[in-house]
């Protein structure tokens, strides 16, 4: 996205993380597991991988995937191949290779940065393609440290895209959303004004995924502000209370689905951790049921517990502060900093404080847009607002409620899920004729995936659909329970009417 040129300082990841380094070169800046990067050798590594990426001889300003868990070399990767003016596509590593083949074949990425565990679906997944892949480990060492340390004389675009975090969205096609520089590091700085947790004397623990916006948000904050960052590899509740212990965590963001199976340890378990420097947990993408919040607050402490509503294209848009918690129930909060909030009608109305519309927001953390999706954009933009497809209201003291989501996405583990993508896989099944995925509650996953089936044979079975689902989705797309039903309740004008569903499911549970 081109701006008028400035003669002031830029705002990219890159120097932002080679200023802290030159406050503190000597201080501990990264740790996972047995590996530890002082902001010194960190601030070296990511100028090595910026200069690096030369090497690839790459069109300009194509992007590189990368394909990999939470590791120590996850943040340099992101930030040095960005800043040599190619935005990374972080991927899920949980992706099926027919998933991640769809992504490389929407971005159209000329290299891949993968970790060893993903080579194989990647193979399979760039048949035809000829990528040039690097390994996390030996290889990419070697291949980083044939970069230079050069000095910041070329810059790029505070404007620019550093990162494409992939998202199906209600067709069930891939869409690119492309970040800023500029947009994240100004999240940053407001998270840090909101929060209270983002100093040089704070530790964060990072287990949320990286792939994710909100996980990679999460992790870097804390480095553009001097902190320090405890990577987990991968999420266990016991382990991340006692990396919690152990590190002297002052913050940690998490999902609901880790706070409930946190909650769900046994009483033993749950009173050896002492957490005695915890200050600071933040919750997001979802909403945390009113029974775990209760728990959260009484096993944590009062004053704690923050939680965010956002989206990877909106940023963070609210946010619910430890003193209204248990004050304003089932709330998504006041306006985040520098953003302002609005429930507009069908015809661009702003309605009155406790009527129902579709949220609205406008602020500097927007995206640049989808990946070569110029009319995907325009339909989520009105001007400078930018729409999160979710219908809200506000109370009279400005409390934003979110009462449904237009697009019926779910929301299951933290991480969203399409039922569109979902119901054109089963569809495919030579013995479906029809299939509809809805979310139901649940206190544990935030929401479960149910599908509802219309076979074409009476012998079909659920256990054979979960098989043929797992050879072509991602764990968490696939559907907790499968019903069988003779037609797909419609209107009379052939709408489907996935309220009906819903209910059928409330009422088989008897709520």
């Amino acid at each position: 996205m081109d701006k008028p040129v400035s003669q002031n300082q830029g705002l990219t990841l890159l120097e932002a993380i080679v200023f802290s380094a030159s406050r503190q070169p000597t201080k501990i800046a990264l740790q996972c597991e047995n590996k530890k990067l002082t902001y010194r050798k960190l601030s070296e590594n990511i100028l090595k991988v910026r200069s690096a990426v030369s090497s690839l001889d790459l069109t300009e300003g194509s992007p590189v995937c990368l394909v990999a868990p939470n590791t120590i070399e996850y943040p340099e990767v992101v930030i040095g191949v960005s800043g040599a003016g190619h935005p990374v596509v972080t991927v899920n590593p949980n992706l099926t290779s027919v998933e991640l083949e769809s992504v490389l074949e929407d971005c159209g990425a000329e290299a891949l940065i993968l970790h060893s565990t993903c080579e194989e679906k990647s193979r399979e997944a760039s048949k035809g393609r000829e990528l040039k892949t690097i390994t996390l480990g030996s290889v990419y060492e070697s291949w980083r440290d044939q970069g230079k340390v050069q000095s910041l004389a070329s810059r790029v675009s505070e404007y620019s895209t550093f990162a494409i975090s992939y998202t199906s969205g209600t067709t069930g096609v891939p869409k690119g959303v492309m970040l800023s520089h500029r947009s994240r590091l100004l999240t940053f700085f407001a998270m840090a004004s909101e929060y209270g947790c983002y100093g040089p004397r704070d530790r964060a623990i990072a287990v949320a995924p990286m792939y994710h916006g909100g996980g990679f948000a999460f992790a870097i904050a804390p480095l553009v502000t001097g902190g320090a960052v405890v990577i987990v590899p991968q999420f266990d509740p016991e382990n991340l209370l006692g990396s919690i212990d152990r590190e002297g965590a002052t913050n940690v963001f998490v999902v609901p689905t880790h706070l409930s199976a946190v909650l769900s340890l046994s009483k033993k378990a749950l009173q050896s951790f002492r957490q005695s420097e915890l200050k600071t947990i933040i919750s997001n993408a979802a909403p945390i049921t009113e029974r775990i919040k209760r728990m959260s607050i009484d096993y944590f402490g009062e004053g704690k517990l923050y939680e965010c509503y956002g989206s990877t294209e909106a940023g963070i848009m609210s946010n619910l502060p430890p003193l209204d918690q248990l004050k304003k129930q089932n709330c998504a909060g006041l306006p985040f900093p520098l953003t302002e909030l609005a429930i507009l009608d069908q015809n661009g109305v702003q309605v009155e404080p406790g009527n129902l519309g579709e949220v609205f927001s406008r602020s500097p953390f927007h995206f640049n847009g989808y990946w070569k999706r110029e009319s995907e954009t325009k339909k989520i933009r009105r001007g400078e607002w930018l729409t999160s497809g979710d219908l809200g209201r506000f109370d009279e003291e400005g409390y934003l409620y979110i009462e449904g989501r237009s697009k019926d996405m779910i929301l299951s583990g933290g991480v969203n899920v399409y039922p569109a993508e979902i119901e054109k896989v089963l569809e495919q099944h030579r013995e479906v004729h029809e299939a509809v995925i809805i979310g139901k509650r649940d206190d544990h996953w935030g929401e479960q995936v149910i599908a509802f089936v219309v076979g074409n044979e009476s012998n079909l079975t659920a256990h054979e659909l979960e098989n043929y689902c797992k050879e072509r989705l991602a764990n968490f797309k696939i559907p907790k329970s499968f019903h069988f039903i003779d037609s797909l309740p419609r209107n009379p004008t052939g709408k489907l009417l996935r309220r009906v569903l819903r209910e059928r499911v409330g009422r088989e549970d008897g709520s």
